[in-house]
């Protein structure tokens, strides 16, 4: 197998020292070995070409996946002693940091954090490879193949190419190829006009905060959300600029950025493809109304938004920016963040819990680090009833004042949701 990375994807591995780690822990209940989890990551590279690539820079240093069957390479494993349950936080934060040596190397690792009778297991991933969708399906097929290496699951039909992903009408247009090549060269020209820094932006030091609510808060939250006429995503939104402003009320929250699943637009690509490739909208708070008018308002701004959204577009666009890329990458390790919060939201995980060999007890939220840029992020997810929360910052938000956001989201959706219900 060899592909050339998609644009999005040679951003995210820049010039292969980009650390752009992803981390997917969960909590499992039995007794391995590390045969047991050998032989569920070479079921894996049975089923997916990519999980066995590294990169080559061709001619022109422009980097392509390659998969060289004479030379195999195996998925990482790396065993740490468990100590208490919060030691996935800690290996968590490590993890964002270690870089991936993606010309010798798989872009996926596993971290075991052994204990007896109960274990914590982090998939490592670099973002150019993954995005939040294919991890989980990773982690749903390592489970499968944990409990049964002889298990069957289909191969993975990967994409290999921009045909894959766009159709060739649209691929094939000319006017849109026209209208590409002038964009970016606007974009070019107005790029080159920024100073250099001499260094990237400053950063603070990096940290996770995770909680959950429980079964009775989350349950309630979906079913007031049902009743409302609203999403689980615009309580969220409501939620997380109410908390802000309570907590930071001369340097709140602006905006919050949306991660969109192109799945969700694109047939063409499958459940189980191996792919990153985020589409991105942008929501501001609105002032003078109450919290579910709001979350209405927030509702309708981003339907508006999706609804104009053409994923085939910006994947033509970007594609003809590979000439670019140095001006590009420059230009977003120096970018500063102003008072915005990225917001990904992967909804109810629906895998499986009792295996014949062991129980998954539970998954936690992912998490996600641009180590050479500034973040803060809350991405949240739900599993067996109940809704958990990461919430990840390198840049301005100090943990204390994470902390002081996470007991006013605790706060505002018990009184909103709970305690409006009850009324």
């Amino acid at each position: 197998m060899r592909r050339k990375l998609f644009f999005i994807e040679r951003v995210m591995h820049g010039e292969g020292n980009f650390v752009f780690n992803s981390v997917l822990p969960v909590r499992v209940r039995g007794s391995f070995s590390e045969t047991d989890l050998q032989l569920a990551l070479k079921g894996l590279q049975k089923t997916h070409a990519l999980l066995n690539a590294v990169i080559q820079n061709d001619k022109n240093e422009e980097p392509w996946f390659i998969v060289d069957d004479e030379h195999p390479v195996n998925i990482p494993i790396r065993i740490t002693e468990r100590i208490n349950d919060d030691d996935w936080q800690t290996e968590s934060v490590k993890e964002w940091s270690i870089p991936f040596n993606s010309y010798k190397e798989p872009l996926m690792r596993l971290i075991w954090i052994k204990g007896k009778g109960v274990s914590e297991f982090l998939l490592v991933a670099h973002h150019c490879l993954f995005d939040g969708r294919s991890i989980l399906n990773i982690l749903e097929e390592f489970l499968q193949f944990l409990d049964d290496p002889d298990t069957l699951i289909a191969a993975e039909v990967s994409i290999s190419g921009i045909s894959d992903v766009v159709p060739p009408a649209r691929l094939n247009n000319r006017i849109h190829q026209i209208m590409a090549k002038l964009l970016l060269g606007i974009i070019s020209m107005t790029l080159s006009l920024i100073p250099n820094k001499d260094k990237p932006a400053e950063k603070t030091k990096a940290y996770l905060l995770h909680w959950q609510f429980d079964q009775e808060l989350s349950l309630s939250l979906m079913a007031r959300c049902k009743a409302e006429g609203v999403t689980v995503n615009t309580i969220i939104c409501s939620i997380l600029f109410d908390a802000f402003k309570q907590v930071l009320p001369k340097n709140g929250l602006k905006k919050i950025t949306f991660q969109i699943d192109i799945r969700n637009f694109n047939p063409q690509i499958k459940k189980n493809n191996i792919f990153s490739f985020a589409l991105m909208i942008q929501v501001l708070a609105y002032t003078g109304l109450n919290f579910f008018d709001s979350a209405r308002a927030i509702q309708k701004d981003i339907k508006n938004k999706m609804a104009k959204l053409d994923p085939y577009k910006v994947f033509i666009l970007s594609e003809f920016a590979h000439r670019y890329f140095h001006k590009i990458v420059r230009f977003l390790r120096n970018l500063e963040p102003d008072k915005e919060c990225m917001l990904s939201n992967l909804g109810k995980l629906d895998i499986r819990q009792h295996y014949k060999e062991f129980e998954l007890e539970t998954i936690f939220s992912p998490s996600v680090m641009v180590a050479e840029g500034r973040t803060t992020a809350l991405i949240t997810s739900t599993y067996c009833g109940q809704m958990g929360f990461s919430f990840i910052s390198n840049s301005g938000v100090t943990y204390e004042d994470a902390c002081a956001i996470r007991d006013k989201i605790m706060q505002i959706a018990a009184e909103h949701i709970v305690t409006e219900s009850i009324v």
